[in-house]
């Protein structure tokens, strides 16, 4: 199919594809090589100069580092990571001498130097603020939110849903009984670690309890945790998002065990609509850190000079002039969603799961988006367009739960059960030369003494020693 459309339509045949996508194309009579991925990048695509007139291309890393790419860290991306927490907000990769072909872009080449073009701008196809009236708006989402659902329930294997507890679930879970009916019986995953503190069962079972879907619960114990996590940094490319991450890689393995290879997945809605806190504030004129926890997040103290002096400012566009519309902008190109495809496709795949992302179908993101401000945020209740017409989808026995953070505990296990396995990684990342050991030796007391609620940096300090055995696994791979 893929084929038919591109020798009828070309590169525009792009434009006329719904979804999740990553190809290459090589045109025998041009000599000229085609590769193109999807509008948000829910799947990936890497590649390498590995000589005059080569090209290598790869879904994963690690496939470049066998055939021939050497596997040496990119220096400058890990300094203005571990300075700023931006990843995946460009073309430049964790490895150096390999590129991720962005999203919603196209490479071009014909034996020298690759031509890469966007073929896709959320910002340009968003456009200006739509002038109709909530109610058209409402009914064009509600149709086009089925439709999403329904395309991704086409498979020839069996199809679960990932839920949590809260509004995005419950928009999702609607949407599968509109796609499939009030009897649906389709399997329910959520993850849990034990701790009623965080985990979000008693949400999704309150969700579910008159419905026929089967709940299986999806529990990360400690000491898998740490034995997980090595596996996931070869798997996922670079750093990723700590005990979240884990958690979820966990699901996919229950998912699998049970016999479903492909799952939904309530991704995007937060950007869509303005669900997060600071979308808030940003309209009371406050700032958005680029890092959840704010500023404290990272600690580039904590970074030797030579080292740190290689970090980049990523420059961030503002594409509409306006706050709230510019940070959704922000989120959904260069921050919290590219970073989370990127975690979730690799953990997904390593289970062999394939994830599919039913609410980053772009023609729900651009009529979310060009919606004003008052229609996402009104009277302090944030997504609120949403929640109206979720409620016109939701069977009278699924509620929609309260927003709750989807949280782990990970500074809880970091200073208890993982305490001595995260020591053991901090002195594998000091012997990278990246860290001035005395202040992140400091550093690392202080939180372990509870002055920090955050404990991103230090997933930060262990992602640097968890990535320096992987480099040295895939070099020892290579010989």
């Amino acid at each position: 199919m893929v084929l038919a459309a591109w020798e009828r339509w070309g590169e525009k045949a792009c434009e006329r594809f719904i979804g999740m996508f990553a190809f290459v194309i090589w045109d025998r009579r041009e000599r000229t090589l085609w590769a193109v991925r999807d509008r948000f990048g829910v799947k990936p695509l890497y590649w390498s100069r590995s000589g005059p007139g080569e090209l290598m291309l790869a879904s994963e890393v690690k496939a470049l580092h066998s055939g021939g790419v050497e596997a040496h860290a990119d220096e400058g991306q890990w300094a203005t990571w571990l300075a700023t927490g931006l990843s995946d907000y460009s073309e430049r990769t964790f490895w150096r001498g390999v590129q991720a072909l962005p999203a919603g872009a196209l490479l071009r080449w014909s034996g020298g130097d690759p031509e890469v073009q966007r073929w896709y701008d959320l910002a340009e196809r968003a456009g200006e603020e739509d002038p109709r009236s909530e109610q058209v708006v409402i009914e064009e989402y509600r149709a086009l939110l089925e439709e999403s659902v329904r395309l991704r329930f086409r498979s020839d294997v069996a199809v679960g849903i990932n839920l949590s507890g809260g509004l995005d679930s419950s928009t999702l879970l609607s949407a599968v009984h509109a796609a499939q009916g009030r009897d649906s019986a389709v399997k329910v995953f959520t993850f849990t670690t034990g701790d009623p503190g965080y985990d979000e069962l008693p949400w999704v079972q309150r969700m579910i309890e008159r419905t026929r879907h089967r709940l299986h619960e999806c529990r990360l114990a400690p000491q898998e945790a740490s034995r997980m996590a090595e596996r996931v940094m070869e798997a996922a490319d670079g750093p990723y998002g700590g005990l979240p991450t884990l958690a979820y890689g966990k699901l996919f393995e229950c998912a699998r065990s049970e016999g479903v290879v492909v799952l939904l997945d309530g991704q995007g809605l937060d950007e869509q609509w303005a669900g997060y806190d600071y979308y808030e504030t940003a309209l009371r004129g406050g700032t958005a850190a680029m890092v959840q926890g704010g500023g404290r997040a990272v600690r580039p103290e904590c970074l030797a000079p030579e080292f740190a002096a290689l970090a980049a400012q990523p420059r961030i566009p503002r594409p509409f002039g306006e706050p709230l519309r510019d940070l959704q902008y922000r989120d959904a190109c260069l921050t919290k969603i590219p970073r989370a495809l990127r975690y979730n496709d690799r953990i997904s795949m390593m289970s062999g799961c394939e994830l599919r992302e039913p609410f980053l179908d772009h023609r729900l993101f651009e009529l979310a988006l060009r919606q004003p401000a008052g229609r996402k945020i009104r009277n302090g209740t944030r997504k609120a367009l949403l929640r109206e017409i979720a409620s016109t989808m939701l069977p009278e026995e699924v509620a929609l739960a309260p927003k709750r953070p989807l949280q782990t505990p990970q500074r809880e296990w970091l200073r208890g059960p993982l305490r001595e396995w995260a020591e053991g990684m901090i002195h594998e990342a000091l012997q990278t030369g990246w860290f001035a050991a005395p202040v992140l030796r400091r550093e690392w007391e202080a939180f372990l003494s509870g002055a920090s609620d955050n404990s991103f940096y230090v997933w930060q300090w262990i992602s640097a020693g968890l990535a320096r055995r992987a480099a040295a696994g895939a070099r020892e791979g290579r010989t």
